[in-house]
């Protein structure tokens, strides 16, 4: 992935991960488990994220339950890192999440617990 340009997306936390900016469509290797933020450039050309997740990255750019909203979105680049640990994984996303609301709907696509 080095090859690709990074963007570093900081969570409430304030920790800052660093992801490799790739144009959609991607095409990953199975078995690669990381974490990943659908995005696009707004008008102030800075990187705008749609839905933030993780998990098996080839499986969730390939057969994402939210492709169709990602899509009408407008989500133009796919963010991502290898994380190898599923407890790290969670933890990155809902930090990332917790700074980064708008990827929430209606203005996103992640869908908020319990509504």
């Amino acid at each position: 992935m080095s090859e690709h340009p990074i963007v570093h997306w900081i969570g409430a936390s304030g920790e800052q991960y660093k992801y490799y900016i790739w144009e959609l469509p991607p095409n990953f290797d199975p078995k690669q488990d990381g974490n990943y933020i659908y995005s696009k450039r707004n008008a102030e050309n800075k990187w705008v994220p749609i839905y933030i997740g993780q998990g098996d990255l080839k499986d969730r750019t390939e057969n994402h339950h939210q492709a169709l909203c990602i899509a009408r979105k407008g989500a133009t680049h796919i963010h991502v890192h290898r994380t190898p640990g599923k407890e790290d994984r969670i933890a990155e996303e809902k930090d990332l999440l917790a700074n980064y609301t708008n990827a929430y709907q209606p203005t996103g696509c992640n869908e908020k617990e319990g509504g």
